[in-house]
């Protein structure tokens, strides 16, 4: 298997996130093949459901807001799936890292290789202990809110909500933990990748024309994206 290539970005002095084009455009089809029935189905048909939902209101003139017409039923189902929509950004490079067998750490030409994978190793670590704790959490949530609700008519979307979360963390946690002990990693050092250090302390404008640079030096395609999200996160 080809290794894929995941950039070690810094956004900050002494803080890096991975990044990985082919996870932000590639399939997110999270479950093994032998995970095909039960929770993991339902898991699979709300994260089609969501990324469907998040397509549609990027296509859209504006941001979709409730409609009044809509009963509270089907607005909280779509508060729900907005939620899991944003949640699959954010784990979807772990869930895509869980699948492959080789990577390459692209990294800031500025720091040696050995700090490199310590960086990224550290990352996914982090990663690791807060995705399981949350599968933790969310696991119980989804245990105790499930009996409490039966009486709501329809299903339970609070419980099938919490359930996701559960299932999501845990595979998320899993790609973290094999990251870090199952994928070979090969680093190769960047020199535009320097030029994202203080990125997020620019004004919007420059911090878009320099993202942009980057990317074309780089033959990337969606690292705006994840600058911006990486804003929203730290700011």
């Amino acid at each position: 298997m080809t290794a894929v290539d995941v950039y070690l970005v810094p956004v900050g002095s002494t803080r890096y996130e991975l990044y990985c084009e082919s996870a932000e455009i590639g399939d997110l089809e999270p479950t093994a093949q032998t995970e095909r029935r039960g929770i993991y189905a339902r898991f699979r048909r709300m994260v089609a459901e969501a990324l469907n939902l998040r397509r549609m209101r990027r296509l859209a003139a504006g941001p979709a807001g409730p409609n009044e017409q809509d009963s509270w039923l089907v607005r909280l189902r779509n508060i729900a799936i907005r939620r899991v929509a944003e949640a699959i950004v954010e784990w979807r490079l772990l869930w895509h890292l869980g699948k492959q067998s080789d990577a390459e750490l692209v990294h800031p030409d500025d720091l040696d290789a050995d700090s490199a994978l310590a960086e990224a190793r550290a990352g996914l670590q982090r990663d690791a202990d807060r995705h399981r704790w949350r599968l933790v959490t969310s696991a119980l949530a989804a245990a105790v809110l499930g009996p409490l609700l039966f009486f709501v008519p329809g299903p339970n979307l609070v419980a099938y909500y919490f359930w996701f979360l559960a299932v999501g963390h845990l595979l998320a946690w899993r790609g973290a933990k094999y990251g870090i002990a199952g994928v070979k990693w090969q680093t190769r050092a960047s020199a535009p990748m320097v030029d994202l250090r203080g990125i997020l302390d620019l004004d919007p404008d420059a911090r878009a024309t320099q993202v942009r640079d980057v990317e074309a030096r780089l033959k990337l395609e969606h690292l705006a994206s994840f600058i911006e999200r990486m804003v929203v996160r730290f700011h």
